[in-house]
């Protein structure tokens, strides 16, 4: 397996990775019916497309044949700074898409409520946005290394803190090996509308939503700097 960075160039196969393995899957997404297995989500591949310009984000490549290299995991990473939570929200009800709407209300709105920014006293974040692995490669330590190298790659662009909006249990549990920690929590079953209604009915086992976060410094030396 080799892990390199992802540039520009790479964004529709690494879409095309996403619409196969993440999209459709992922616990928001799919309890909000998204979109179906393999097909197109325009407004998510936008987000996507947004992260992959920030050149933070590492892709794992299965090379077995010369010639013939697969993508069987990404994480795309973006750069974070006050006021863009703020942006995308207001920018939200211009979506003609309802069940993205529905989606990203949710996550802008916690982040807002939950302000890591004013908490951390920092001017930007490393923000850790999709983390995905190929159905037929999973178990095999992709997720973790992918998550590993993030943060080198934080820590070699100088932030001091990482967060993550981490859905489901399996992308919570990856995070906090990691050392990452929860700054806030949201149960799905307690999101609900006017009449009491659950916005997101999430199928368990995943059951909240938790806005993580690792703080790094320079002399940090319990993950070493790599190549990437």
């Amino acid at each position: 397996m080799e892990y390199q960075m992802i540039a520009p160039e790479h964004s529709e196969q690494v879409l095309e990775h996403l619409r196969r393995n993440f999209f459709a899957d992922e616990p928001l997404n799919k309890a909000a019916g998204l979109c179906q297995n393999g097909s197109s989500c325009p407004a998510l591949e936008a987000h996507c497309a947004e992260a992959i310009q920030h050149r933070m984000s590492v892709m794992a490549v299965d090379a077995k044949e010369k010639g013939a290299c697969k993508i069987v995991g990404v994480v795309l990473n973006g750069i974070l700074k006050p006021g863009d939570t703020a942006k995308a929200l207001s920018k939200l009800d211009c979506n003609d898409d309802a069940d993205f709407r529905k989606i990203f209300d949710l996550l802008h709105r916690h982040n807002l409520k939950h302000n890591l920014f004013e908490h951390f006293d920092v001017d930007c974040m490393f923000d850790v946005r999709i983390l995905s692995v190929d159905s037929c490669y999973r178990g095999q330590g992709i997720a973790n290394e992918l998550v590993k190298r993030s943060v080198a790659v934080a820590r070699k662009n100088g932030f001091r803190l990482l967060k993550a909006d981490a859905t489901g249990i399996f992308s919570q549990k990856i995070f906090r090996s990691h050392g990452f920690e929860v700054f806030s929590e949201q149960p799905y079953i307690k999101y609900t509308d006017e009449d009491g209604k659950v916005i997101l009915p999430v199928e368990a086992p995943h059951i909240k939503l938790q806005q993580l976060y690792k703080a790094i410094c320079a002399g940090d030396q319990d993950e070493k700097k790599q190549s990437l």
